[in-house]
């Protein structure tokens, strides 16, 4: 008999009914019945249920042991009776009697419990990771997330796709995020960058030859956390191909991406149908690049009915025209229709819940025995109430609400009103993964604070017309072929058709103010790369961490992260960020401005 286990705690059946075994595990709870003790054992696979009589050997020793002791349980596998089987677990139909107990290892008094996985802070979690990753849940889901990646890699290969390994000490980039600085001991004063993503990796990968690259990549941004972001670092399904247009990437992810979602949803549908929303189009219907498709309501502008108009607020706005280079140089009325929110005490709600987003209000209309009700269906009067009614399908028991103003300034406030009437009015499915492509994404951004233009997203992008258009057209009207694809509201990816052509690279970067000196100060290995034959290509980078926590059902990263950091940046279980010694800063050539122990 092997020393540790003959089975795993998931593995015995029925059949094996009669037959000794062993077993190796941690205490998952232990409970007295009546003289019977009963020790629930656990380990990566399942729980057995085993049981010592008062006339078995091993009784006093059972007597002391405690939760999430490991133990080596040696017995005989025995069926339960009819009324005591448990269906909830595979081994539901067996227990395991028990001849002998060696105690491989005793823990001391918890700091969280592990059986019933109640709630419990963060702060604990995080620093005894380790015993949190012992919960089931948690267990679960990191498992989940290795047998994603493990169908991810194989239905890459599958699609021709080839994996590389690009490098992790990298040099800084100038855009993007903030990147995390790696002092070199060897070149004083000068610092490596650990890579916010491969992207100029993976386009080099192109330029040197290769056809189609994916990579499970780590990257690394120093920027703040949020619930579908985590600080410091994550993985993302990295991925390039050489000749290929937009459409091109599209049919070779969606495939991937949804093929993966079937493969691990449970009890959800996924609407193989994808849509392709320009960017443009989507702020104006539902006031996000990142539309959560399952919310049926769509913002409609409805600026014609509120043209003078004895609705003076509304009306005196709309005659204001606001000049600048943004989204729209006219204000404009948006309606946010809320079926069955036709009721004073929910427009009331919403109301308040504007005011503390810090704005003065939310105007509505609500419909009830034919008329809207309201200060506004008041001031605009019937015919108006009715046509507008009309134009948005409504009907009594249904509100709508509206937002006013230059939209590149409320959009994303309506966006927000959006998403919260749809899940407080329970539009929203959970039953469900909507996918769909935001593109035509535009190049530029006006800065007013500079005064000057900046890369709306990522540089590399292909503009729409290239080079002609860097250099007839006004660039805050300039689109690139850039896309994103977004599920149920989460971004997963921004990808993107990346410009192969050195003079493209010079002018569009001249536009954003980077000087051909910056050129070859920061981007020298693509800037000269792509001067020696690079083909068109183009690639996407979806977040592996993302698809995790929608396929685990989980509303925040951490859940589906082995050893995430807290939202602080610090790993509490090793300590990190840690300050070092006085010697390690010397031999980095580094003055710190912080008192340090001589250590």
């Amino acid at each position: 008999m092997h020393r540790y286990r003959t089975h795993n705690c998931s593995e015995l059946k029925i059949e094996d009914d009669g037959n000794t075994i062993k077993l190796s595990g941690w205490v998952h709870r232990v409970r007295d019945h009546g003289g019977l003790l009963f020790i629930d054992l656990r380990d990566h696979f399942g729980i057995t249920q085993c049981v010592v009589d008062p006339d078995s050997n091993a009784f006093k020793l059972a007597e002391s042991v405690r939760s999430e002791w490991v133990l080596s349980i040696t017995g005989k596998v025995k069926k339960r009776i009819p009324e005591a089987v448990n269906k909830n677990i595979p081994t539901g139909s067996i227990e395991i009697f028990i001849d002998e107990i060696e105690i491989l290892s005793q823990s001391d008094e918890l700091p969280l419990p592990i059986f019933g996985e109640p709630d419990y802070p963060e702060d604990i979690r995080l620093k005894y990771r380790f015993l949190d990753l012992r919960r089931e849940t948690l267990h679960k889901n990191i498992v989940l997330r290795s047998n994603i990646i493990s169908s991810v890699r194989k239905r890459m290969t599958e699609k021709g796709f080839v994996e590389y390994q690009t490098p992790i000490l990298t040099a800084s980039s100038p855009e993007g995020a903030r990147d995390f600085l790696v002092p070199s001991r060897t070149h004083p004063g000068k610092f490596y960058a650990l890579p916010q993503a491969p992207q100029q990796f993976k386009q080099l990968i192109m330029i040197a030859g290769f056809d189609r690259y994916f990579q499970i990549a780590p990257c690394f941004r120093d920027e703040d956390a949020r619930a579908d972001r985590s600080p410091g670092e994550f993985y993302q399904l990295d991925i390039e191909m050489s000749f290929v247009t937009q459409e091109d990437v599209f049919l070779a992810v969606e495939p991937i991406l949804l093929d993966l979602f079937e493969e691990f949803s449970v009890n959800k549908t996924i609407n193989r149908e994808v849509k392709r929303i320009p960017y443009w189009t989507s702020l104006r219907k539902y006031g996000s690049d990142k539309p959560d498709l399952r919310n049926p309501i769509v913002i409609e502008d409805v600026s014609d009915i509120f043209y003078n108009s004895d609705f003076k607020i509304f009306a005196k706005i709309l005659n204001d025209n606001f000049n600048g280079k943004v989204w729209t140089e006219k204000a404009e009325v948006w309606a946010i229709p809320a079926p069955g929110g036709g009721s004073r005490a929910f427009c009331d709600r919403m109301n308040s819940w504007a005011q503390g987003e810090g704005q003065p209000g939310l105007g509505y209309i609500f419909f009830k025995d034919g008329a809207g009700v309201g200060p506004i269906a008041k001031n605009i009067g019937e015919e108006k109430v009715s046509e507008l009614k009309s134009k948005l399908s409504l009907k009594d028991g249904d509100s709508v609400f509206f937002a006013c103003g230059t939209p590149s300034k409320f959009y994303d406030f309506a966006g927000k009103a959006r998403n919260l009437i749809g899940n407080e009015l329970n539009l929203i499915s959970d039953k469900a993964f909507e996918f769909c492509w935001i593109v035509d994404y535009p190049m530029y951004d006006w800065n007013n604070e500079t005064n000057s233009y900046e890369f709306s997203h990522n540089p590399f992008s292909m503009p729409q017309g290239g080079l002609n258009t860097l250099n007839n057209m006004d660039p805050i009207n300039i689109l690139a072929y850039q896309y994103d694809i977004v599920c149920n509201g989460i971004e997963l990816s921004s990808g993107a058709i990346r410009n192969h052509s050195p003079e493209i690279m010079e002018k569009a970067f001249s536009i954003a103010g980077y000087g051909k000196e910056i050129l070859l100060e920061k981007f020298s290995g693509m800037y000269n790369a792509l001067k020696f034959g690079a083909p068109p290509h183009g690639g996407i980078a979806p977040g592996i961490d993302r698809i995790v926590m929608l396929l685990a059902n989980e509303e925040n990263l951490r859940e589906v992260t082995m050893f995430p950091m807290n939202q602080q940046a610090q790993d509490l279980l090793m300590g990190a960020p840690s300050e070092v010694s006085n010697k390690q800063l010397k031999e980095l050539h580094i003055k710190s401005d912080k008192k340090i122990n001589n250590i």
